[in-house]
């Protein structure tokens, strides 16, 4: 099973988050929904987990380098 990524970096939050979790898929899926909710303030919900899993990206396109911000999907 390949690693996933979740990336803060991609979209613009209150507090320029910088937080990147990698692992392996249901880890980041669990991980970042609990740091949405206690840190951005999102609702842990399955729609949040079905989110996450659409924002996810693969563990080898990680880069320190800084990102863009991209539109929060609606």
């Amino acid at each position: 099973m390949s690693r996933m990524m979740a990336d803060c970096r991609r979209f613009p939050s209150e507090s320029n988050c910088s937080l990147t979790i990698i692992g392996e898929e249901e880890e980041v899926v669990r991980a970042a929904a609990e740091h949405a909710a206690t840190v951005h303030g999102h609702e842990n919900t399955e729609e949040l987990h079905k989110q996450i899993r659409e924002f996810l990206e693969p563990a080898e396109t990680y880069s320190n380098d800084p990102r863009a911000h991209e539109a929060m999907p609606a």
